[in-house]
């Protein structure tokens, strides 16, 4: 089992910046897949951004593309999203999960899913 925990969101301005964090406990941190989803109301979750284990690679959106980076400190067991130039569209409930597999960006593939920290973007 692994245990996901978000925290860092909130309300913030359009271009305004918020970071992310999501702390997992439970199982070894670096062989873990970890990824980043967001929901917003009356639509289905999309991806945002995976990193592989290493932290050595990653991939995003195309709508998120150079303003978010995900980033991992497998010392702290933790995974983050730097949301800069955010946009009202970005805002959205974001979802920390874990992968036992290959960095993927369908969230089928992800095993196991944090409660969600809510991001809110006002123009």
């Amino acid at each position: 089992q692994v245990q996901l925990v978000e925290s860092g969101g909130g309300l913030v301005q359009a271009g305004g910046s918020l970071r992310l964090s999501c702390a997992a406990s439970g199982r070894t941190f670096s062989r873990l897949v970890m990824g980043w989803f967001r929901q917003a109301p009356g639509k289905e979750r999309e991806f945002v951004a995976a990193i592989n284990e290493s932290g050595g690679r990653a991939s995003y959106a195309d709508s998120v593309k150079g303003r978010f980076t995900i980033s991992r400190d497998n010392a702290k067991n933790t995974v983050y999203l730097q949301m800069n130039s955010l946009k009202p569209e970005d805002t959205a409930l974001y979802y920390c999960a874990a992968s036992l597999g290959l960095t993927t960006v369908s969230a089928n593939d992800y095993n196991y899913w944090g409660q969600g920290t809510q991001v809110t973007v006002s123009s």
